[in-house]
């Protein structure tokens, strides 16, 4: 069932269909709900030992979860049961991420339970979209990366591919974001602090990581003690991940950690309580929270040893799983498939080469082709600073062993390089896993890299890019290594749950083989001037939009007109992405009507979402520039009903799922050269929003798919940005852009902070005093009129939805089912294991 509870009618085949249902999950005869003795009622009685009358509504979610959790399991174990005697390739997904928001209506969608579930609404008389409101969005990840993995992990189910998530169980999300006075407030994001009913603990498959340190309190806080060998139990929490149709469950893994199950009881007995139990909240609290505030250096050091204890985990846990198999060592690629999601699982490197030299005794180059032969990694990011970077002293105190590893693969590396390329310095020293400098780094990156058979990035540009010029040296030392895999969504979620107006529209046009083969939307082009089609395209944006306006009045009180533009850029608060070149565009937009209040002019609301990091301030200050604005334009009788601005805080998969649907324009407006795929663009494409953007990441061959007559692409591309970068001066943009300088001038006048003025001078000294490093100057004529051509089209609806038409058609390329295809024959060289 959707998010918006939308029933379907029952058809006359309803009981063959519950039939097939219940031999599937092998349930017998049993029904979800209806009588005292049904699994529904079983649970909440007995779960919460609640008299039914009394039980509230996360008392009845958590009987429903369980209750759906009961009719997958048998088809979970028979899952597992197939790949074990089967023995295939495994993929295992490693990812400090995984965003997968609320799992119960994908849960039910993804089983084909939805006329089940109609029913047991029915009979209960429970209110649907209630009970998905008592389910927080899982806090497992942040942002593109994360759910990326998701979508990964979603169609390799649905797919039949044999593959398992590995994760850390984080008791905090990033943080809870709420909006005061304009600026961020975080709070703890506590997403674990009622029971999460889809999970199920592994008490008896933990694993024990040796740490070279160990925990004391001194003076009421917690301190390492290196040299000082202990120990950390990694406890297994494992989720179904469900294919769509039920055929195959697979399992995302999340470890939690522990000390093992003992205290100084002579410390306790003598009245030091904490200081008797401070390894176990030393080990408690490493898997306690999602990005621990990297502005520390304890911070930084408890994500290094997040990192390592979720590889040791992992590979422990896969290599005991590949070993019950498997007796010969050099079977290990042939069986296991291991993808590092971004530079964070890279510690795999030195790991797998610690079990295989230290505890498989075998030789260096044999464990070496096996480490290589086993790895791939994919790189997310172009941003210097994102590309991970450890302190060599926090290995020498903390992982000695494999820092000796990682030395010996760079000894081996350096001579290679020197041998190839004799006299060239310089390069060996860029490629080289060692930084040298005042503080010795290891270069994360790097190893990923080097000790993988495969290494992609995420989009054309971006892995072009990647190889060019990020990893320029490495790429020419490894050419054949290098590939691209442009990423994707799953449809299931971002079509079919999030938004069934559509959906249905589509199926009603083509049938519903799109749900599994998305490449199938194309047939839709020859239907973009059918009539009929048309108007189901309009009437299905028009209810989302007003699904979403009363959700946001139920939610926050707050008022949309759903009969204007919703123009939306939701994405993590950074420069590079540029909210502030659209926060312009806003205040030329107002400028404009407050100089000729007659100008014609469709009404438009702005949507604005995304968490800034706690210690990014500038990000921080935008979130506040975008609230003064929209404050000033809701004061001024000039603008108010023609112009609105709304930041919508706590960004989340649940609001994603409720926004992109209802948008009619999509902003992707990184600086060229910046972003590595974006994904949000293509679940905004999915939906029949309209693109306006530069052309980079994903978007420039969304554009390809589309034609870029579909699109409103604008400003410089990735190479102009390059080439401008020594000579650009925004003031040259100041002083030749009347409305850039207009905007600029509003600002620091303080228009839009009159009673804090000189509020957001950090703002306009980064646009003209400190350079405009991510060119948004350069870039706001030609954004503004990318959108004045963006206006002129919304101007006849016909055109509008013809293009929509034509972008959703046109989005196959971008389901998530494509890339892992990709993933899985190109580099994984797994096949699908499909469960009888």
């Amino acid at each position: 069932m959707s998010t918006n509870a939308r029933k379907q009618p029952v058809t006359s085949t309803e009981a063959d269909a519950l039939a097939k249902l219940r031999h599937q999950y092998e349930v017998g005869p049993i029904p979800l709900a209806g009588t005292e003795n049904q699994l529904y009622e079983r649970h909440l009685v007995f779960d919460n030992v609640v008299d039914l009358a009394e039980a509230g509504p996360r008392e009845r979610f958590e009987a429903i979860a369980h209750s759906v959790r009961d009719l997958l399991s048998q088809r979970w174990i028979k899952t597992n049961n197939t790949y074990a005697q089967e023995n295939p390739k495994r993929v295992y997904y490693l990812s400090m991420e995984f965003l997968i928001g609320r799992s119960l209506a994908n849960n039910v969608m993804n089983l084909l339970l939805d006329p089940v579930m109609e029913q047991a609404v029915k009979q209960e008389h429970l209110d649907w979209l209630r009970l998905l409101e008592q389910e927080p969005d899982a806090g497992l990840g942040n942002g593109g990366l994360g759910r990326l993995a998701a979508c990964f992990l979603d169609s390799m189910a649905t797919m039949q591919l044999p593959g398992m998530g590995y994760g850390l169980r984080y008791e905090y999300g990033m943080f809870k974001q709420s909006i005061r006075d304009g600026w961020q407030q975080e709070r703890p994001d506590n997403w674990l602090h009622r029971r999460d009913p889809w999970e199920v603990p592994r008490p008896h498959e933990t694993v024990e990581i040796k740490m070279n340190c160990s925990f004391e309190v001194q003076a009421g806080a917690l301190r390492a003690v290196v040299g000082n060998v202990s120990t950390l139990i990694g406890i297994p929490f494992d989720r179904p991940v469900i294919g769509y149709g039920g055929n195959s469950i697979n399992t995302l893994r999340l470890w939690a950690a522990r000390a093992p199950d003992y205290f100084e009881f002579q410390t306790f007995s003598h009245g030091d309580f904490v200081g008797a139990v401070a390894e176990k909240l030393e080990a408690e609290t490493l898997t306690r929270v999602l990005y621990p505030d990297d502005s520390t250096s304890r911070g930084q050091g408890l994500r290094f040893v997040q990192e390592y204890f979720l590889v040791a985990c992992s590979l422990a846990d896969l290599i005991r799983r590949f070993r019950r198999g498997n007796s010969d060592w050099a079977a290990l690629p042939e069986k296991i498939a291991i993808q590092l999601n971004d530079t964070h699982p890279s510690l795999a490197v030195p790991e797998l080469m610690r079990i295989l030299l230290d505890e498989a005794h075998l030789g260096w180059d044999t464990a070496w082709d096996l480490t290589q032969r086993s790895l791939g990694y994919t790189n997310h990011t172009l941003l210097p600073e994102a590309l991970e970077k450890w302190p060599v002293d926090w290995f020498e105190r903390f992982l000695p062993r494999q820092l000796e590893i990682i030395y010996e693969i760079n000894r081996r590396l350096l001579d290679t390089v020197r041998s190839r390329f004799p006299g060239d310095e310089g390069r060996a020293q860029r490629v080289s896993l060692i930084e040298e400098g005042p503080t010795k780094h290891v270069r994360m990156a790097n190893l990923a890299i080097v000790g993988s058979h495969s290494t992609n990035g995420v989009a054309a540009i971006h892995s072009e890019l990647l190889r060019t010029t990020t990893v320029k040296d490495l790429a020419e030392v490894f050419p054949k290594r290098f590939n691209n895999k442009t990423n994707g969504v799953t449809p299931r979620r971002w079509l079919l749950l999030a938004n069934p107006p559509l959906a249905q529209v589509i199926t009603a046009a083509i049938g519903d083989g799109w749900i599994t083969d998305l490449g199938e939307l194309s047939q839709l082009k020859r239907l973009a001037d059918d009539k009929s089609i048309r108007e189901g395209f309009k009437k299905a944006k028009r209810e989302a939009k007003s699904h979403f306006a009363d959700w946001l009045k139920s939610q926050s009180g707050g008022t949309v007109d759903p009969d204007s533009i919703f123009d939306c850029q939701i994405k993590r608060i950074h420069e590079y992405k540029r909210q502030l070149l659209n926060a312009l565009r806003v205040v030329v937009l107002y400028k404009r009507l407050r100089e000729n209040p007659k100008v014609e002019m469709a009404p438009r609301t702005f949507f604005f979402a995304g968490k800034a990091a706690p210690a990014y301030q500038l990000a921080k200050l935008i979130i506040k520039f975008i609230g003064n604005i929209a404050n000033t334009i809701d004061e001024d009788p000039v603008a108010r009903g023609r112009l609105k601005v709304l930041f919508l805080p706590e960004y989340d998969v649940s609001l994603a799922e409720r926004l992109i649907p209802a948008s009619d324009v999509s902003n992707q407006i990184s600086t060229a050269g910046y972003e590595a795929s974006g994904t949000s663009n293509m679940k905004f494409m999915m939906n029949g929003a309209l693109t306006i953007g530069t052309r980079d990441g994903a978007t420039i061959e969304m554009a390809e798919e589309a034609g870029e007559d579909n699109f409103f692409l604008f400003g410089l591309t990735a190479q102009q940005v390059a080439d401008s970068r020594g000579w650009y001066n925004p003031h040259w943009h100041y002083e030749h852009d009347p409305e850039a300088r207009a905007a600029l001038d509003l600002i620091s006048s303080n228009h839009f902070s009159p009673r804090e003025p000189g509020i957001f001078a950090p703002i306009y000294d980064a646009l003209l005093t400190n350079g405009d490093h991510y060119m948004h100057l350069a870039d706001l004529k030609s954004y503004l009129e990318a959108d004045q051509r963006l206006l002129n089209l919304y101007s006849s609806s016909d055109e509008w939805v013809r293009k929509t038409i034509l972008n959703v058609a046109s989005s196959g390329k971008f389901s998530s089912d494509r890339s892992i295809g990709e993933y899985a024959s190109e580099i994984w060289e797994v096949k699908p294991c499909p469960v009888p």
